[in-house]
């Protein structure tokens, strides 16, 4: 789960991570509002999206303006600002063409910045502990710093029996070139941060850009958070956080009946039990010339009203123009998926075709199922058959 950059700097806040004072607001007069609280006499008025790139975005309708993050001296300013940002769509490299609409804003204290550098902490799954990673190269995307220069960016995984030490946090600061009372400060900002990442059962925390203030200070001056899903029980203040509106509407659909789905952007939907079986079948889409519109796993315990539920997401996608149905018998019986499939292709009129290879727990009564439904299902031997078939009929059809 993501959640908006003022929301992870409150939660940063709370376990000592230096951040700028800020408010939220929804509408211009809420924008002028906070403002004028912070006191000036310099603001930033910064678009919520979940998305990075914001300052280098640019909004749909004001293709030649200002970007998602825009620098105020006038409580006028702040109010105008806001009156262009809030309700237009802002279209950054993250967010693709289609951009996303601007629904609230954080308002935040000028900061007098002397450095900028680059922070994050995450799970890396390589070595199974949570690494830090560092750069001097702050402001810019950290993944165009690897490819470029990844000499720059600094690398520590830490010892979850030991957790992260002030020595940690001293050899981060000294690879960054900080000096006095920046390196002290630094080390706290380091100890702070981890503890949050994994009280909080984050996934990710990044702080890009990491400033170092005229003053010697070192602040979070923008802040990304990432919580693992399957954590979330046990942080009903983080799950309150959910912006819904920022999630994909057919992402959230499936979650509500307990699919595991995610949208691509290919035209061949697929259903499939098992996500190692989703992925294979996603690849050999891909070897017969194919393009897969969706990752779907059912799970190896679906009802026939989950399977009708996954049946009418894929359907619901308009770029879809064919389904391959792939599913191996195991605990999942192919007779309930049979009856699901024929169930959703009858409520939403199927006007796409239909590819269906069952193997497994009561196949030949799935089969005969689907056989007698009267619906133009076209069934396969296996994998590769029902891929071939898919393509093929998706190119014939459009």
């Amino acid at each position: 789960m993501n959640i908006h950059e003022y929301q992870a700097k409150g939660l940063l806040a709370k376990y000592g991570v230096a951040v700028p004072r800020g408010g939220v607001a929804f509408t211009p007069e809420e924008a002028e509002n906070a403002a004028r609280e912070l006191g000036g006499p310099v603001w930033v008025v910064k678009s919520q999206i979940h998305a990075g790139g914001r300052g280098a975005g640019r909004f749909a309708d004001d293709p030649e303006g200002a970007g998602g993050v825009r620098l105020c001296r006038s409580l006028e300013e702040v109010k105008e600002n806001a009156r262009k940002m809030l309700g237009h769509v802002l279209v950054t490299r993250q967010t693709g063409q289609a951009g996303k609409e601007v629904k609230r804003l954080y308002i935040e204290d000028g900061c007098d910045i002397a450095r900028e550098l680059y922070l994050g902490m995450l799970i890396d799954r390589a070595t199974s502990r949570v690494t830090v990673m560092a750069s001097t190269e702050g402001g810019m995307e950290i993944e165009e710093v690897a490819a470029a220069t990844p000499e720059k960016i600094l690398k520590l995984a830490i010892d979850p029996t030991l957790g992260l030490m002030p020595f940690h946090g001293r050899q981060i600061a000294f690879g960054l070139g900080l000096e006095g009372k920046e390196v002290g400060a630094a080390v706290k900002f380091l100890r702070a941060m981890y503890r949050a990442l994994t009280e909080l059962d984050a996934s990710i925390v990044e702080i890009n850009p990491l400033v170092v203030t005229g003053g010697g200070e070192v602040i979070a001056l923008d802040a990304k958070m990432n919580f693992d899903d399957n954590a979330l029980f046990r942080h009903k203040d983080v799950a309150d956080m959910r912006d819904e509106d920022e999630e994909d509407a057919m992402e959230l659909e499936a979650a509500r009946h307990e699919l595991n789905y995610i949208k691509l952007d290919g035209e061949i939907g697929c259903m499939v039990n098992g996500a190692g079986l989703a992925m294979a079948t996603m690849d050999i889409i891909k070897l017969h010339g194919g393009e897969p519109a969706n990752f779907l796993d059912v799970g190896g315990g679906a009802t026939k009203e989950r399977v009708t539920a996954a049946f009418k997401i894929i359907l619901g996608d308009a770029n879809v123009k064919g389904i391959l149905v792939n599913i191996f018998g195991g605990i999942m019986r192919c007779d309930v998926i049979a009856e699901g499939v024929v169930a959703a292709a009858r409520e939403v009129s199927l006007h796409v075709p239909l590819v269906v290879r069952l193997e497994g727990t009561n196949v030949d009564l799935g089969k005969q199922i689907l056989a007698d439904s009267g619906l133009p299902i076209v069934s396969a031997d296996d994998l590769g058959d029902a891929a071939e078939k898919v393509v093929k009929a998706v190119r014939e059809a459009g």
